[in-house]
């Protein structure tokens, strides 16, 4: 992988990062049509992604504080109730990293067909959601359990995190303005500890990718996601998901033909 091609990697990851278009199906199928090992890069997808996550603090900054504060006064206050709704949100991907993280990991294989098949899945929830009747629930503690199974389902390729996340909330009944924020933030612990864990095991340095590339393409994800992370909080209280689901349509099947 050269410089050229991280940077076009990073644009992808951080735009789609946010947008419910699977920012992993579309590394997947960029990688394939610029010819490059997807095993060999896997560490790389890992690093963008924890660039997208970063970008996500820095938007979020002000209320990640409060959340933090209002926890570290030891009762059960709006903020600590909030914080245990994301701790819930996080059995179902935590359960999947430990007992599916090979098999997971073996489904980054470059395969554009099956790809295309499961943003075809994306789409239908896109489509489901926004279609459906919208209510004004707060997100409850099922609900952030019910949320957090579509955020493990979503490790696939293909099937968007942040739109499985959000279409299910709004399909359970959430506000579209809290399911956005809560989507954003319940990735964060998740993401920022796989890359804690590729590190500190060394699995990073078994990729063939330089470490100048690397940092290109952290860099360039960083700066996009953070543009698209708060542009997909206003798109998400506009409710203009069947675009997305029309989209994710026309790459999945494009995705199969070309696969």
């Amino acid at each position: 992988m050269n410089w050229f091609e991280a940077v076009v990697l990073g644009l992808i990851q951080g735009f789609t990062e946010f947008l419910p278009v699977s920012s992993s199906g579309h590394l997947e199928i960029a990688k394939a049509l610029f010819g490059i090992d997807p095993e060999a890069s896997f560490y790389f997808t890992v690093a963008v992604h924890g660039a997208t996550v970063l970008s996500t603090i820095v938007v979020f900054w002000k209320e990640i504080i409060s959340l933090v504060e209002g926890t570290l006064k030891f009762k059960m206050n709006e903020e600590t109730s909030y914080v245990l709704k994301i701790i819930v949100s996080m059995i179902p991907v935590g359960i999947t990293g430990l007992l599916l993280k090979d098999p997971v990991e073996k489904l980054f294989n470059g395969n554009m067909v099956f790809i295309g098949l499961m943003l075809l899945v994306t789409s239908a929830l896109l489509a489901c959601a926004h279609f459906i009747r919208k209510r004004d629930r707060n997100i409850g503690y099922i609900d952030a359990l019910i949320i957090g199974i579509a955020q493990a389902v979503a490790v696939i390729p293909g099937i968007s995190r942040s739109g499985a996340t959000i279409a299910t909330g709004l399909m359970i009944g959430n506000k579209k303005e809290e399911i956005a924020r809560f989507s954003f933030l319940m990735v964060l612990v998740p993401v920022i500890g796989a890359n804690l864990l590729k590190v500190f095991s060394g699995e990073v340095s078994k990729g063939t990718t330089g470490t100048f590339v690397m940092l290109i393409g952290f860099i360039t994800a960083f700066v996009s996601g953070y543009l698209a992370c708060r542009w997909m909080i206003g798109l998400v209280k506009r409710s203009r998901l069947i675009w997305f689901a029309i989209y994710c349509a026309v790459a999945g099947l494009l995705s199969m033909i070309l696969g």
